[in-house]
């Protein structure tokens, strides 16, 4: 397959110009850049999302031209996107069939299809399971099981590790090479080049929408490729002298989340779920399961406490229920002494906390609104998209001359702060998210993976601002699935597994696999475990079940 002379303008940019792409059948081949490159752009004309300006698209030995998703499809390419494009409302089966009803049918022929699928590839997918109720993690690989269920023959993946601990990282590369080895071929977009120099055969390097040349993993290095990409080298998340004080600005007591929104099921005159149904793994012995079990642990001023746990084990809820998205089933949360846990959202932010989401498209941004107006989410009352001690009037002014300076403070790639969000990359809308919070001088960060998506360059600007804010007193809850990212940003470093705080680690002497085992329930020698009955506890519940 082989992109010749592709050019993509839109109003105010040119996004791809003269790209050249060949990937040959049975390979690995990555496509690397900085963010705004023209990666994604690219990618979405080869999947028949956008049609090119200029240029060829040849399958096969044949030039073919793609006016729709479908056209590509039916050439045999799928694409998984960097944001998820999925139903919240229906099932892993009904989001996998819908629109290939007539593949498998929508019934028996479907799940067992599903099923064979997930269990080949190791993706661990109920297919009754309701994607509103799956972590990000799972998400991604429903998008995986939808393009492999439609019988694509090259998968375009785009940031599929950027949720992963290093053991699914290494499960995802067997499998891609086991597709590569049956003739598959895989194009791998990532910023992490050390897997991108573990798992592909070729490496393309894009730059300001134009090819800057192809690479052999055997013949090049890290350095080398941030160097073509952004031309610096690679950066590292070390954090310098300690910052810490003895002064609590977070304190979470006890705070404990049931899964269902309520702590019984189906017990005369007690709650009952959300939508009264029962989800399986959900119950325990006729009792909602604890999403979040009794976590307690204290952050102060100067503090980066890093969380690190596989996707699904409670850290979503954490962040809810620290933000006041969701409500604390008991426990308390005290913001610089104060009980906030009643406390709506609003106030919380208005207090001095701050918020990077995890999922930006979700919960950061609107994303057919403009910069200036995605600049006043979460800050409505607050200077300066307000003036003085008119709150509650905005000031359209004020919010778009600060835009502009965080478009040029934090190097985010657009031809205006009047384009919607939707136009940017994701390395730059994250950019925009990160540049909105620490613009309002936080006293509290929630920051859930912080740099997901970004290139290597942005990646160091925004540790900078970290490390920075931290030195000015800043408190940080940093939850990442970038394993050196949280080993080197935390002053302390919390392991979470099945919703409960279970191990802490030390910063300066604990790797990323010894981390990665404890994430996975495995005790390391060089982590204090402080909860001996995880396993007993383990154990107990599934004889309830």
């Amino acid at each position: 397959m082989a992109l010749s002379g592709i050019t993509k303008r839109f109003p105010g940019v040119v996004a791809n110009h003269d790209i050249h792409l060949t990937v040959r059948k049975g390979t690995v081949h990555a496509l690397v850049g900085e963010n705004g490159a023209g990666k994604s752009t690219l990618m979405k004309i080869l999947y028949g999302m956008q049609k090119p300006d200029e240029g060829t698209i040849t399958v096969e030995d044949e030039q073919v031209t793609f006016s729709s998703p479908a056209d590509a499809i039916a050439r045999g390419i799928g694409m998984v996107h960097q944001h998820f494009m999925l139903a919240d409302n229906l099932t892993v089966l009904e989001n996998v069939v819908l629109g290939s009803e007539n593949a498998y049918g929508i019934a028996g022929g479907a799940r067992r299809k599903i099923k064979e699928i997930s269990e080949r590839y190791g993706l661990g997918v109920h297919p009754d399971a309701l994607v509103e109720n799956l972590g990000v993690a799972d998400r991604q690989r429903v998008e995986i099981l939808k393009v492999l269920y439609r019988g694509a023959r090259t998968l375009i993946l785009d940031e599929p590790t950027a949720v992963l601990v290093p053991q699914e990282v290494d499960a995802l590369f067997a499998n891609l090479r086991e597709l590569r080895s049956e003739g598959l071929s895989v194009i791998f977009i990532s910023h992490k080049l050390g897997e991108v120099l573990s798992v592909a055969d070729e490496i393309t390097v894009i730059r300001r929408g134009t090819t800057v040349g192809t690479a052999i993993p055997a013949e090049t290095t890290q350095r080398r490729l941030a160097e073509m990409m952004v031309g610096s080298e690679l950066p590292t998340p070390e954090t310098a002298e300690s910052t810490v004080t003895d002064r609590p600005v977070i304190e979470v007591e006890k705070l404990t989340v049931y899964a269902a929104g309520g702590p019984s099921l189906g017990v005369e005159g007690e709650p009952t779920p959300a939508g009264g149904g029962l989800v399986p793994d959900s119950v325990v012995g006729g009792e909602a399961k604890r999403v979040l079990d009794d976590v307690t642990f204290t952050i102060h001023a100067g503090e980066v406490t890093g969380i690190a746990g596989v996707e699904g084990n409670g850290q979503t809820e954490l962040i809810d229920a620290l933000i006041g998205l969701r409500h604390a089933d008991s426990g308390t949360i005290r913001f610089e002494g104060e009980d906030i846990t009643p406390w709506p959202t609003r106030r919380r932010r208005e207090q001095g906390i701050g918020y990077i989401p995890e999922d930006r498209h979700r919960h950061g941004l609107l994303l057919e609104a403009p910069l200036w107006e995605n600049r006043i989410l979460g800050h409505v009352t607050e200077e300066p998209n307000t003036k003085g001690n008119r709150r509650f009037w905005l000031d359209p002014r004020g919010a778009q001359e600060d835009t502009r300076r965080i478009v040029e403070a934090y190097d985010v790639r657009t031809p205006g702060i009047d384009v919607t969000a939707a136009s940017l990359s994701g390395g730059n809308q994250q950019k925009l998210i990160v540049g909105r919070e620490m613009s309002h001088k936080p006293k509290f960060l929630i920051a859930a993976h912080p740099t997901r998506g970004v290139d290597v360059g942005a990646q160091a600007q925004i540790w900078d601002q970290i490390r920075e804010a931290r030195r000015e007193g800043l408190a940080v809850l940093l939850i990442s699935a970038d394993l050196d990212e949280l080993i080197g940003l935390s002053d302390t470093l919390r392991v979470i597994y099945n919703g409960r705080l279970v191990a802490d680690a030390d910063p300066a002497t604990v790797t990323p696999e010894e981390l990665g085992s404890a994430m996975t329930g495995a005790a390391t020698g060089h982590l204090e475990h402080h909860d001996e009955d995880v396993a007993s506890r383990e154990d107990g519940e599934d004889e309830a079940r």
